[in-house]
């Protein structure tokens, strides 16, 4: 079964189901599982070493051949400047840039043929992001996890559809075929998802972590600036909810990330963890994520969910 929209022959993919590149989770493994599947996947390499960059471009090319992207950080322009050169020569179809439109690298991306995508959580961010040659954004509401904004995603999908003529992805609690379907229905072309992710056998996340993702409910996240200085959807725990009670001492970000580093809050990716105090990321669409499954399931539940939906609604015209 299939469903394919333009933003698949863009980016030369089957299904329009793009992994979010989550910082510490989105390694090798799940990235190429996406891919593979249909899906475009997309490697989280926030913070990590140009030479560990390439390190998980070759290893994403050992497990497949088809597209896949690296995110990172606009807010950490040395990283980008370090690491463009190692992307574009590992053959990464995109290059994707949270917290901002990485504008000093949009030109080399496009000379060696790589598309540009920001993750945007304003329509005037995803002006700006278009109008710097953006060849595609992410449309991210607030009920999304990681670092996130203030506007939800029913409200801004379809605004941004209307405000840029690049394509548009959704995100923000896209965990199955209904919110797929419902981000094509507000105009997007495609779903850009990470906490379903998270719950899979390939994703680089504890099992603890997982587990806590099965476990909680859609109430149980909460938006904090306490583990990187910039607002995080999380799910919530005695350390966040400690720091929320003195949170004018949050420092800027990045000084209160490289404090959650020094205290090894930000380890959610090997066993064992605490969960009262490390960084766990997820969305409020948790509360409909009851087992970790296979990418290969996760991607055919969403496509064929999704054309579901698409020919029920399609019968009652």
């Amino acid at each position: 079964m299939s469903l394919h929209t333009a933003i698949c022959d863009l980016f030369g993919i089957e299904h329009p189901v793009f992994l979010a590149g989550m910082g510490g989770v989105a390694f090798a493994e799940v990235c190429a599982a996406v891919s593979e599947a249909g899906g475009f996947g997309t490697l989280g390499l926030v913070g990590f070493t140009p030479e560990r960059i390439r390190k998980e471009m070759r290893a994403v090319r050992a497990r497949t051949n088809k597209p896949f992207g690296v995110d990172l950080l606009a807010a950490l322009p040395e990283q980008i400047h370090a690491s463009i050169e190692v992307i574009v020569e590992g053959g990464a179809a995109a290059f994707v840039a949270g917290l901002g439109v990485p504008e000093p690298v949009i030109e080399r991306c496009h000379q060696a043929g790589v598309k540009v995508m920001a993750v945007c959580g304003k329509v005037s961010h995803a002006v700006h992001a278009e109008s710097a040659g953006c060849d595609a954004v992410v449309a991210q509401g607030t009920e999304a996890g990681g670092h996130t904004g203030q506007v939800a995603a029913m409200a801004l999908v379809p605004q941004t559809v209307d405000a840029v003529k690049i394509p548009v992805l959704a995100a923000g609690s896209i965990v199955d075929g209904r919110g797929l379907a419902a981000a094509l229905a507000l105009g997007a072309q495609g779903a850009w998802i990470g906490t379903r992710f998270i719950a899979s056998h390939e994703a680089h996340a504890a099992s603890g972590f997982k587990q806590r993702l099965v476990e909680a409910g859609s109430a149980d996240t909460v938006v904090t600036r306490c583990y990187s200085g910039k607002p995080m959807r999380v799910l919530r725990n005695a350390y966040v909810e400690g720091w929320e009670k003195r949170s004018n001492e949050i420092r800027p970000f990045p000084l209160q990330f490289l404090e959650s580093g020094r205290e090894g809050v930000l380890s959610f990716g090997v066993d064992p963890i605490d969960p009262a105090r490390t960084c766990m990321p997820a969305g409020q669409g948790v509360g409909a994520i009851d087992e970790i499954l296979p990418v290969a399931e996760i991607m055919r539940r969403l496509v064929k969910g999704a054309r579901g939906e698409i020919e029920r609604l399609a019968a009652m015209c």
